[in-house]
């Protein structure tokens, strides 16, 4: 073999092996060093590993039967429905956008729906991966369940707040909680770093501002009496108050409170008391009574109460999307928010079942019909037109969205 042969055949010996991965040592001709190793390529941003980055939102359900204690995940993208071990006497449903936590007799049993999404602020992640058993909570239901990336903090009925490292949770298993001591009865959220305590303080009106580890960093000085109902927004936490709504933002570093008062004189059975709304969105909305609905605009700091009869659940998509209210009628009704004229109706379930709630998300709707043994997806921006009919061989007493 000729010298320039000799040099081409090292040359594409060289090359095969660095592509493939397995170079240790090829030299040139005349004892040139090593070829340095090719370094590990860098991980995209956003990559999870074990999970699939996604598009769009990756929906899902979950669902559970009070009577039977089934549970089951419905995955909206492929409509696949998963079954999961049983969760006993369920006695409530809650879920903090990843994963759905089922009180029963005996504690919480915890369920990774494997959709979530990642709000960077400017963009959004979405995910999906393997849907799985976590495992109990033992002796404790749900009454709040927040997170954010590194926290979930998790408040039974009994007042009592638990925190636990998040991404134990993902990786599996429900790690040992730590207790969060002096904290009040009410809800407990994460938020920029550190947790926001209700119902803290000597006349347990105050919201308190805590370090990761519970110590104190203020006591916010706008008082939030007989603290009921709280949901993240883009803009801050709302924390329902009995004379309107708190809300707390923070900016480099520094927590405010600032108090959206309803405007007028509101009874004890008018008062919101617990806001549903689609994820990040800054319309809140909240039963008033027996027959009428307030909507809360984060951005505007305004109240609108909508009359809207006997209602069983109402919910919102946010600005430009209609009130959603399902009536103890069984018909599901859109309000335009501005003018509480009322915009379409349809008769959707037998009866208003009090264990209805409506899901929201950026074009759909889900309404549970545990009599039927069904869940309903409405197109609310097409005159509430019945998209798509999940039947379900177990009673969905409770629901919610994951993947948000």
């Amino acid at each position: 073999m000729t010298l320039g042969k000799t040099r081409i055949a090292t040359a594409l010996s060289c090359t095969a092996l660095v592509g493939s991965g397995l170079l240790v040592g090829c030299q040139s001709d005349g004892g040139a060093k090593p070829a340095a190793k090719p370094s590990a390529p860098a991980k995209p941003h956003g990559y999870v590993e074990g999970a699939e980055e996604a598009a769009e939102q990756q929906s899902r359900l979950a669902l559970a039967d009070a009577g039977t204690g089934a549970v089951r995940v419905l995955d909206l993208i492929t409509e696949d429905i998963t079954s999961l071990k049983g969760a006993g006497d369920v006695k409530g449903l809650r879920t903090d956008g990843r994963f759905a936590y089922l009180s029963n007799a005996e504690g919480t049993h915890v369920v990774d729906t494997g959709a979530w999404m990642v709000d960077h602020g400017d963009h959004v992640h979405y995910y999906r991966a393997k849907i799985r058993d976590v495992g109990p909570i033992a002796g404790r239901d749900t009454a709040f369940v927040h997170s954010d990336p590194t926290v979930t903090a998790v408040t039974s009925s009994k007042g009592d707040t638990q925190v636990f490292d998040r991404k134990k949770l993902e990786d599996g298993t429900v790690p040992r909680g730590r207790a969060l001591t002096g904290a009040g009865a009410g809800a407990v959220v994460p938020y920029q770093g550190h947790l926001l305590v209700t119902a803290a303080g000597s006349g347990q009106d105050a919201v308190e501002v805590r370090d990761r580890d519970g110590a104190q960093v203020t006591s916010l000085k706008e008082p939030c009496a007989r603290v009921r109902g709280e949901a993240v927004t883009r803009r801050g936490v709302v924390f329902g108050c009995v004379d309107g709504a708190l809300l707390v933002s923070e900016d480099k570093g520094k927590f405010t409170a600032e108090k959206i008062p309803y405007g007028k004189s509101v009874n004890a059975s008018e008062r919101a008391s617990a806001f549903r709304h689609r994820a990040g969105s800054t319309t809140l909305v909240a039963t008033s009574g027996d027959d009428a609905v307030w909507v809360l605009d984060v951005t505007d700091r305004s109240w609108t109460r909508v009359e809207t009869g006997p209602v069983v659940a109402a919910n919102s998509a946010g600005e430009g999307a209609p009130l959603l209210v399902l009536g103890k009628d069984g018909a599901l009704t859109a309000f335009d928010i501005a003018t509480k004229k009322r915009t379409a109706r349809k008769e959707l379930l037998p009866k208003g079942d009090a264990s209805a709630v409506i899901e929201v998300d950026t074009t759909r709707a889900y309404v549970n019909d545990a009599t039927a043994r069904k869940v309903y997806e409405i197109d609310y921006n097409d005159r509430l037109r019945l998209a798509r009919t999940f039947p379900l061989d177990f009673a969905p007493t409770y629901m919610a969205e994951t993947g948000r």
